[in-house]
C-alpha cells in the first residue's frame, strides 16, 4: 500500500533565531587560533586531524515542541500522519540551529551529530529535540560543503569520518526518514484463538514492515534530493515515547556520500589483533 511523504516542515519563523548567549559563545571560538570545544573522544580528535579537518567548535541546535494529540482507530494498522510530521519538523528546526552555529563559526561541516528527543513534564506531548556534534573546517581550504553552501553534516565517529575520506568519498549531509505507525490491536477472538499455538502475527508483522519502509524511502529521498552516491552507516530505531505500545515510530538516519575526484582508494592494512 503505496502512501505519500508527509509535507515538508513549517517555513522558518522570527523564534528560529540563535540565543544571544550562544552568539556569545560562538564569538569565543571563532578565529584560526581561538579555542575550540569539541565532544570527539581523543582518538577520534586525531584522526579528524589526520583526515585534514581542525575541530572549530561543538554546535548546538535545540527546539522544544508540542505534539498535539491525534486519534487512532483500535482495529485499523495506518500511520498517524500529524505525529509523523511533528517529529519530522521538530528535529529539522534542531538541525538547522546546529547548521547555523557551524554557518557563524565559518566551518565546512558537523561530525559526530547526535540527535536526541526527551520528554519533559512541562505538558503532555511536549518534548525536546536536540542535534549537537563538532564544526570541523578544511585545514586545506577546499570547498567541502553541500552544493546549496551549507556545511556537511554526518553522524560518522572520527574513525568512520577518516575511513571515508580514505576511500574516496565525503559526507553530504545527514539524511533522516520517520514514520509514526498505529499497530492494531488485536480482536478478543484473534487473541483467544492464538492461546497456546505457535504462528505468525501477520497483521503485526505486515504493519511494521509497511512502517520501517516508509521510514526508510523517505530517508532514500533525502539523498536523492542531495544527488548522493549512497548512504554509510544507516540505523533504524523503534521507539514508542510517550504514545502507548501500540503507537510506534519508526526513524531511520544515516550519511549520505558522494565520490570524490581523482581520489585513490589506499589498499586495506592487514591488522593481527592481540587480544585473546
Amino acid at each position: 500500500m503505496s502512501q505519500q511523504p508527509p509535507p515538508p516542515p513549517p517555513a522558518p519563523t522570527e523564534l528560529e533565531g540563535l540565543p544571544k548567549d550562544a552568539l556569545r559563545r560562538l564569538s569565543e571560538l571563532q578565529g584560526k587560533d581561538a579555542l575550540f570545544t569539541s565532544d570527539l573522544s581523543v582518538n577520534e580528535f586525531l584522526l579528524v586531524k589526520e583526515a585534514g579537518f581542525h575541530p572549530r567548535g561543538l554546535v548546538v541546535g535545540s527546539s522544544i515542541y508540542h505534539i498535539g494529540l491525534t486519534t487512532k482507530t483500535w482495529s485499523t494498522s495506518q500511520e498517524v500522519q500529524s505525529l509523523t510530521q511533528a517529529m519530522y519538523a521538530a528535529r529539522e528546526l534542531a538541525m538547522a540551529r546546529m547548521e547555523e552555529e557551524a554557518d557563524v563559526l565559518g566551518a565546512d561541516g558537523v561530525v559526530g551529530v547526535r540527535l536526541d528527543v526527551g520528554f519533559y513534564e512541562w505538558g503532555r506531548g511536549t518534548a525536546e529535540f536536540l542535534a549537537i556534534g563538532t564544526a570541523v573546517s578544511a585545514e586545506d581550504g577546499g570547498n567541502w560543503k553541500t552544493p546549496e553552501g551549507k556545511p556537511f553534516t554526518s553522524d560518522l565517529s572520527g574513525q568512520d569520518f577518516w575511513t571515508l575520506l580514505q576511500s574516496g568519498h565525503a559526507p553530504l549531509g545527514l539524511v533522516l526518514g520517520t514514520c509514526v505507525y498505529h499497530v492494531a490491536h488485536q480482536g478478543m477472538f484473534q487473541a483467544l484463538g492464538n492461546i497456546g499455538q505457535n504462528r505468525e502475527m501477520g497483521n503485526f508483522t505486515q504493519a511494521l514492515y509497511e512502517a520501517r519502509e516508509l521510514a526508510m524511502e523517505r530517508m532514500q529521498d533525502e539523498a536523492l534530493k542531495l544527488k548522493a552516491e549512497g548512504i554509510v552507516g544507516v540505523q533504524i530505531q523503534e521507539k514508542s515515547h510517550v504514545w502507548g505500545s501500540h503507537t510506534i515510530e519508526f526513524f531511520a538516519m544515516g550519511t549520505a556520500v558522494r565520490k570524490l575526484p581523482d581520489r585513490k582508494i589506499e589498499t586495506p592494512k592487514l591488522v593481527l589483533s592481540l587480544d585473546r
